[in-house]
């Protein structure tokens, strides 16, 4: 699965669409023309005619290009540090869909690759020279059995890559808080499984170099396809709507029918008032709560414990609780006033409770135990903001901003690939065109693909 295990995914969790990845239908099309045109030359043994080769001194005469080895090399161009993951579904990609088409017969030419590669879970680092690169695989074998992988290969390095490497710098902004994987609403449905995976590895990276205990918590199970995830979650807005705006209501009645396993966590900006709704919410769980307690079911107890309340305010507009000082920075959306504003509230809450003596610490503990999660518009620098502040926040919810490709904010991510040595009479020849060079990278280890 990845650096971590040092076990590799394998095309079982994939289930890669081979038919059509072998004839070039997520190829680009230069691909296609490349490995048609090599093919038309293997079969009419054509040889090099040329009289320029930029290797000099070197005899190429009647080389035979059709059937040419070459050394490529795939890397990140993303400037400082990387968190690489699309390395094994590349390496599927490798392993299921390198050969070549004899009419309708495919013939499978995988096992005359020499192929390394690094896992999952690697960072690699990049500060603008394109020949000082640390490939994250590198390919020897006949070029035109693998030409058409070019295009896949590379695109599930950068969107894994990217959305690893932004909630790596996310969790580093939260210093060791749980950071939530809300961008599944952000894009296509059919790269959930990529983009959580994605995130789990981060999660794992993040912990390794930070010696945290941070735990994975995505909004879907597709997130969770190939790392044996769940999604979890508790109300939307719909649901409070349906409550007609009652979110106290909404709130004891998932309590009363979903399991208690899934944390309660009360959405409380519907009414744009989220102390209002966390003080009712919080009222009317305590109530039952302390009901159950008192007749001596505690398991039904553990469905109305609130664990939480959400912030999630919109950016345009002002809670009624903040007083406005004019800039919309400090007034709009979930704010660091906002959150300090519920914490208190939420704190002192047990304060207006008539309770015997004997409720008295547990009611403190049951108020001062409900967590703040806060979403809508969190990225690196806002959450950096937050932590700078001291804002008693608990658990950040974070969404698009993990998809971000920015040149202006440092998270444009982007793979290449090059063919940077041939080999012709029987030597390795370097070809990389100028600007470009074999490198190395000492994390790269042997491939088996019969594995994969």
């Amino acid at each position: 699965m990845s650096l971590f295990n040092q076990t590799r995914l394998t095309n079982a969790a994939f289930k890669l669409d081979v038919d059509r990845m072998r004839r070039g239908w997520y190829s680009d099309k230069y691909f296609e023309n490349i490995e048609a045109m090599l093919s038309r030359l293997a079969a009419a043994h054509a040889g090099y005619e040329g009289k320029h080769p930029s290797a000099r001194g070197i005899d190429l005469a009647g080389a035979d290009i059709g059937n040419m080895p070459v050394e490529m090399q795939w890397f990140t161009r993303r400037l400082g540090k990387t968190v690489v993951v699309g390395i094994d579904k590349a390496l599927a990609m490798l392993r299921h869909c390198t050969g070549t088409f004899d009419g309708d017969r495919y013939i499978e030419t995988w096992d005359h690759l020499d192929v390394q590669a690094v896992h999952d879970g690697c960072v690699v680092a990049y500060a603008g020279d394109p020949t000082q690169v640390q490939p994250v695989i590198r390919v020897r074998g006949r070029y035109r059995d693998f030409a058409l992988l070019e295009t896949p290969t590379l695109g599930i390095l950068t969107r894994a890559s990217r959305v690893a490497t932004n909630v790596y710098n996310t969790l580093a902004a939260a210093r060791g808080k749980p950071v939530l994987f809300f961008p599944a609403r952000f894009d296509l449905h059919e790269v959930q499984a990529a983009d959580g995976y994605a995130y789990n590895i981060a999660i794992q990276r993040f912990n390794l170099d930070y010696h945290q205990r941070v735990g994975a918590f995505v909004s879907t199970d597709a997130q969770g396809d190939w790392w044996g995830g769940a999604g979890g979650g508790t109300v939307a807005h719909a649901a409070i709507a349906c409550f007609f705006g009652d979110t106290a209501a909404a709130m004891l009645a998932f309590a009363r029918v979903r399991p208690a396993l899934i944390p309660r966590i009360a959405l409380v900006d519907f009414n744009n008032d989220s102390v209002t709704d966390s003080l009712r919410t919080l009222d009317a769980m305590f109530e039952k709560y302390r009901e159950c307690i008192d007749m001596g079911n505690e398991e039904e107890a553990r469905k109305y414990n609130l664990y939480g309340v959400r912030l999630d305010t919109s950016g345009s507009v002002r809670d009624v609780n903040v007083p406005p000082l004019g800039d919309p920075a400090l007034d709009l959306g979930v704010t660091p006033r906002l959150v300090f504003i519920v914490r208190r509230a939420l704190d002192r809450a047990w304060e207006r409770w008539d309770l015997p003596a004997k409720w008295l610490d547990r009611a403190q503990t049951y108020c001062r135990d409900v967590q703040i999660v806060v979403t809508g518009g969190f990225n690196p620098q806002k959450i950096d903001r937050f932590e700078k502040l001291g804002v008693p926040v608990d658990i950040y919810g974070v969404g698009s901003s993990l998809f971000n490709n920015s040149e202006s904010a440092g998270t444009q991510t982007d793979f290449t690939a090059d063919v940077v040595r041939v080999k012709a009479n029987h030597r390795w020849i370097d070809v990389a065109k100028v600007g470009r060079r074999a490198c190395d990278n000492p994390d790269l280890q042997p491939v088996d693909l019969r594995d994969l």
